[in-house]
Order: C-alpha cells, then structure tokens, then sequence
C-alpha cells in the first residue's frame, strides 16, 4: 500500500495517527457504557463522549446540547428528513431541495414522496453545479415546510449559497438542513451565521473514523423538533436509540478538533497542490474538461473528462493511483453521475469523467507521481482507439 497514490479523499479520509492514538485506550481497557451512571466505568465514557461532543459544536458553532451523534452522515440526514416530516407534517408536506444532493437526501426525498406522499421540488443547478438563493426562494410555497441543501458537492466541489438560502428560508419561518459532509473539513461553518437548523456531519470525512456521524438541531430561536426514526431508548436526548460508539466518537471530536485549528493552513496549501495537478494534466493532455465551477469549489477537488476515454478504463490502467468515477456513495453503482447530469453535461461526457480529491496527507511527490500516471494512462487508452 505505500506506493499507492491516494486521491480520493471525498470517498473516505485514512485516520490521522493523532486521532488514533486517542482512540486506542477505548478500544482496549475502557470499554464502559456512556450511558450506565452508577459506576465509574460509565462516568469516564460519558465524559469522553460529552468532550467529542463539545469539539464536534465547536466545528460548527454550536451548542454541545444540540450535537445528536449518529452512525455517519446517511444516518444524520435521513434523521433530519425523515424527523422533520414526521413532527410537522400537519403545517406542511413540502420539502424543497436540489438535483445535486447525495444519495442520502435525494433517496430519503425520494421515499418521503412514495412512502409518505410528500411533494417534493428539486431545484436545478447552473453549469457550474451551484444552485442559487432565488431559485430556491422560488420553489418554496405556503406548504414547505423543510429544504436540504448541501454545503458542497462531493463530485465536482461547488459550493453552495448556503448563508444567502438560509435568510430566505428564515423569512418564510421555513427549516434549512444543510449536508456539510463533503464541505466540514476545508470550510468554515457557521450555524448560527448561515441560519441553519439541521446540520450533518460524518467523522470519515474529516480524518476521523468510519461509522460515526453527527446532526445539528437547533435548540432555540426556533428550537427544532425531531420525530426519532430509531427506537429502542432514551440515548441522545431521546432523538437516536442505540448505544454510542465511544471509540469512534471519541475519534470523531478529535478529528473535529484537529479541523478547526488546522483547516487555515490546511486549505490553501490542498489548493496548491490541486491546482498543479489539474494545471499540468490541462497542459500535457489534449481534450480535457474541467467540470463544474473553478472558483466557488473545495480546494480538494478536480473533475475532469478525457475526451475519448471511458472513466472506467482509465481507473483501470492505473492501479497504483486511487481516483474515482463519482461520489464516494454512487460509484459502487453503474448509473451516470446525477451530478454531472443535472449540470447539462452530456452522457458520453459524464461517462469520461473522473473525480480526483486530494486529503490533507497529501504530498508534492504523490501530485506529481499521479499527473505522470494520468498522462501517461491517457496517452495509452487513446492510442489503442486507433484503427
């Protein structure tokens, strides 16, 4: 493994060695249950969670109470969706949100409307895979009672409007979730800035744990109300039974934590490296698009079409260098991107395209190493399609 190049960071982040040495007492000798307060077992669980959870609200700026810590982010925003249908359903069936949200939302809107006979409007991006303020403002209605937008796309990077959506949607006295999966680890949150009021978060993301997530939810100015979508106790103030898996959470306000004090330095220098990367792939290879928007983006992340190459071939014919065909959550399957899609690009397009995300343990030698393979993989492929 340590001659692979790994750039697809917006799949899944490897643990930073900080995280996992805080984690490891967890996964040995203190194994108490947080929510078992008659001895001391419990006592220092429950410490160690309410500590990630305070670090978790600092990343966003919120109050530790209003942290429901989750097996990931599918988990928080399905109970965002699903939560909020539930409990106010009698003031509206309408949820609002985008073409180019996960698989998590959009699936979970998909139920709402055939298991639950919700509306739902899902607003078309630009070219660019951003979704602007007035059309969202537009598709609201008298009825809506939620819209879901993500802070940045996992695909191409776009970042969203999502301080402008949410004063529209707090004029209307409207519920604003936002998915920050892709978005927590390179910029900042804001809650209360951004008038957001449900909020989803997942550990693997940010450098932390795989099966840990968290959900914002607001507890005032208004305190949001949730229908849980698990039963089986009282865990997380009431919002999300199960036990609380004290490792992974404990790596999770970590990780949050390692973010907040290092994302400063951390973004600019991912953005150098990504643009050199893309920079020299655009100057060595013909025929190459950048999808998306070049300025409002993550620095982490180049989506790229090589005319004439099928993204899969190219995966294949460079083993040593891990990218990706789409989200880390759609490319298990074959559909094209619904991403790319809503943008207008073209199928043969979207079906030469790859996404490229770089981490922050990513080095100058794996940039350079990576645009080699790239080139010389390109220039390979191309080559056998001629007669």
């Amino acid at each position: 493994m340590a001659d692979l190049v790994y750039l697809d960071h917006l799949a899944t982040t490897p643990i930073d060695l900080r995280v996992l040495r805080l984690m490891g007492p967890w996964l040995e000798g203190r194994y108490g249950h947080p929510a078992s307060r008659s001895h001391a077992f419990g006592w220092e669980a429950e410490e160690a969670v309410e500590t990630a959870r305070a670090r978790v609200a600092d990343l966003v700026h919120a109050d530790p109470k209003e942290i429901v810590f989750t097996s990931g982010g599918t988990e928080a925003d399905n109970l965002a969706l699903q939560g909020v249908a539930e409990a106010y359903e009698a003031r509206g069936r309408h949820v609002v949100t985008t073409q180019v949200e996960g698989r998590p939302v959009l699936d979970t809107c998909a139920w709402l409307e055939k298991r639950r006979g919700f509306t739902v409007t899902r607003v078309a991006p630009d070219a660019g895979g951003r979704v602007s303020a007035a059309a969202i403002e537009a598709a609201l209605r008298p009825d809506t009672i939620l819209v879901s937008v993500q802070a940045a796309n996992a695909e191409v990077g776009a970042v969203q409007p999502t301080a402008e959506i949410g004063a529209r949607c707090a004029a209307r006295g409207i519920l604003f979730h936002v998915d920050a999966v892709a978005a927590a680890a390179w910029i900042e949150l804001d809650v209360r800035r951004d008038g957001i009021h449900l909020l989803s978060l997942s550990a693997n993301k940010l450098g932390g744990p795989k099966g840990a997530g968290a959900l914002f939810v607001r507890r005032k100015d208004p305190r949001v109300r949730l229908a849980p979508i698990l039963h089986g106790g009282a865990h997380e103030r009431g919002l999300r039974a199960g036990t609380v898996d004290v490792p992974a959470v404990v790596g999770f306000g970590a990780a949050a934590e390692l973010v907040r004090t290092e994302r400063a330095l951390d973004g600019p220098r991912i953005a150098a490296l990504r643009d050199r990367l893309e920079g020299d792939v655009l100057a060595r290879v013909p025929r190459v698009t950048v999808n998306g928007d070049r300025a409002a983006r993550l620095p982490c992340v180049s989506n790229l079409s090589f005319e004439g190459v099928e993204a899969e071939s190219l995966l294949m014919g460079m083993p040593d260098v891990a990218i990706s065909s789409g989200a880390g959550c759609t490319s298990a399957t074959q559909e094209p991107s619904h991403v790319l899609r809503a943008m207008g690009v073209p199928d043969a397009r979207i079906h030469e395209s790859v996404r490229i995300s770089l981490g922050r343990p990513t080095t100058p030698a794996e940039v350079a190493r990576a645009t080699e393979r790239i080139v010389a993989a390109v220039a390979r492929i191309r080559g056998l399609g001629k007669p």
